[in-house]
């Protein structure tokens, strides 16, 4: 088994960064953003850093330049420079699964050079992408025919976790480049309203179903391909071959050709993809086939180069340059000397809705761990709880608890300077405009707050005034980009994978496995047998797992 290339480090909460860290971060606590810009007028300008198309401002955090280097020393010290080189050359960094990590292999360019286990893989992406791109104009441009001869209208994924949140969460990003004589729909719960809801209102004939599944056999997808085949059967009638039925509206994103066979799928139209992709990794992998279909292999292949131009600006942008690091290193400096537990992520356009619940699972899967590599328990706090919702609904929902509440909660506000759709206001302003004063008014907002003094100045009561008081020092990331495209979201994208894996990195955990979610999975697998009707099975959980059952049962047959 190849190993990193970095060698053993002591504890992290023993490295000389961390001590300075601890100490600096004590002195400092009592410090407010109003005197750090007050003692820099050129602090806005002068922290920030540009790369792949996004600026960031990160000026509005409570930090020094001496928090900075010391958070940068910390990385240094911790090697994440030497995991990222090892990363990236394709070593198996994922150590409890024994695979490499080279979801960047899947935006590297044509002709490009990326080796696994001596071999390039480069060629074998950039096949799967162009029969991606084959398929997808089959089906864009009408040549695609369902068992009744008619052409394609409705494409519906199914998949779970990476294998839905990726493509759901680019397609909603990317709809105004997408083709409206096609209805996407996506489907991932195992709760069976979400098949019907979603195939209501669809004619069979016009439909085609994505299977991604790396095994073929993931409970939930599976049973909700299953079910979408008998609902397919049941509409096409007077089919002489139900195998042809299911050739012509199933394809499979998977790497079990047996399997995929198995259901029907003819492994022609089968897109493969790597053990070194995870799951939440692999939406710019044959996992977004939805997507290519959506807006066309062109747009797939750009949102691929701003992926790739972000990986570049990783691997090659110093420290005190590279987003993804200043990302990583401020969320490290607020959870583990701060002690806030959630990060908020807040996109202030409306196509990136579903932006916040993808990089839940793009963090949180990757950085909930309790041990190091080592499998050592750690002595220090890992991951975020990440969440957020689209400005500016959020201001009228949860901002309350972020400017007034007690609790710390670091924010990343992101921004477009041009709007995809411009539209005015009869006798007002531009809703761009208007959304975009929102984001600069609550950055400045939750920086500067109120004081009391301001407060009683403006004339409010005295009984009154504190309620009226912001405290402010309150920390925000600030994304702008020109605009929302497929290369934005590209760089976007990865922006968030290489800030997870450089926080990893300096919490010494592995990023890359996810074994917190198989519990859960094997121990459902042993009670549906006991919730089959029948007779009583004989139950050997817990009293309340057991109560819960009988109950279960009980109701169920009565309904």
């Amino acid at each position: 088994m190849s190993e990193p290339s970095s060698p053993p480090r002591p504890g992290l909460t023993q490295l000389p960064a961390w001590q300075a860290l601890k100490a600096h971060a004590e002195a400092v606590r009592g410090t407010h953003l109003r005197d750090l810009f007050a003692a820099d007028p050129g602090r806005g300008e002068r922290l920030s850093a540009e790369g792949a198309g996004l600026y960031l401002d990160y000026s509005k955090n409570r930090v020094t330049d001496e928090t900075l280097r010391l958070l940068l020393q910390l990385v240094r010290e911790t090697g994440v420079e030497a995991r990222r080189g090892a990363m990236l050359a394709g070593e198996r960094i994922n150590l409890t699964e024994n695979r490499a990590v080279l979801h960047t292999a899947l935006r590297a360019p044509r002709g490009g050079t990326v080796m696994v286990d001596g071999q390039n893989v480069v060629p074998d992406v950039q096949e799967v992408l162009d029969r991606m791109g084959a398929f997808a104009d089959r089906v864009r441009g009408g040549t695609w025919l369902g068992a009744t001869g008619r052409p394609i209208r409705n494409i519906v994924n199914i998949g779970i976790g990476g294998s839905d949140l990726g493509p759901v969460m680019a397609y909603e990003a990317l709809k105004f480049y997408s083709d409206r004589r096609l209805t996407l729909r996506f489907v991932s719960n195992v709760d069976g309203t979400d098949l019907v809801e979603k195939t209501r209102d669809l004619d069979p004939e016009e439909t085609l179903f994505i299977v991604s599944s790396k095994t073929f056999t993931t409970q939930e997808t599976m049973a909700n391909a299953k079910s979408a085949r008998a609902w397919l059967l049941a509409g096409l009638v007077n089919l002489p071959d139900e195998n042809t039925a299911v050739a012509r509206h199933f394809v499979a994103v998977s790497t079990n050709a047996a399997e995929v066979e198995r259901f029907g799928i003819d492994t022609a139209n089968m897109f493969g993809f790597w053990d070194w992709v995870g799951g939440r990794y692999s939406m710019d992998s044959a996992i977004g086939l939805s997507l290519m279909v959506a807006i066309g292999p062109a747009g797939f292949r750009d949102m691929l180069a701003g992926f790739h131009e972000m990986d570049e600006h990783f691997r090659t942008a110093p420290l005190e340059q590279n987003l993804p690091v200043l990302l990583a290193v401020l969320g490290v400096w607020y959870r583990d000397f701060f002690g806030a537990q959630t990060h908020a992520v807040l996109p202030y356009d409306q196509y990136l809705a579903s932006f916040p619940a993808y990089l839940q699972q793009l963090d949180m899967e990757s950085n909930g761990k309790h041990v190091t590599l080592e499998g050592q328990m750690v002595d220090y706090d890992t991951g975020p709880v990440v969440w957020g919702q689209p400005g500016t609904n959020g201001q009228h929902a949860f901002y309350q608890l972020i400017h007034q509440g007690t609790t710390l909660i670091p924010c990343d506000f992101l921004g477009f300077c041009q709007t995809l759709n411009p539209l005015v206001t009869p006798d007002g302003p531009p809703h761009h405009d208007l959304l975009m004063a929102n984001v600069f008014a609550q950055t400045e907002a939750l920086a500067f707050g109120k004081s009391r003094e301001r407060v009683e100045a403006e004339g409010v009561d005295a009984d009154l005034s504190p309620h009226r008081v912001f405290e402010g020092n309150r920390p925000t990331n600030t994304l702008l980009a020109d605009r929302l495209t497929p290369h934005t979201l590209g760089a976007l994208i990865a922006l968030y994978e290489h800030k997870v894996f450089v926080q990893g990195a300096i919490w010494n955990i592995n990023s890359f496995d996810q074994w917190g979610v198989e519990l859960g999975k094997v121990l459902a697998g042993k009670i549906v047998p006991e919730l089959e009707p029948g007779t009583e099975p004989d139950l050997k959980h817990d009293s309340s797992t057991n109560t819960l059952i009988r109950r279960y049962r009980a109701r169920r047959a009565e309904g």
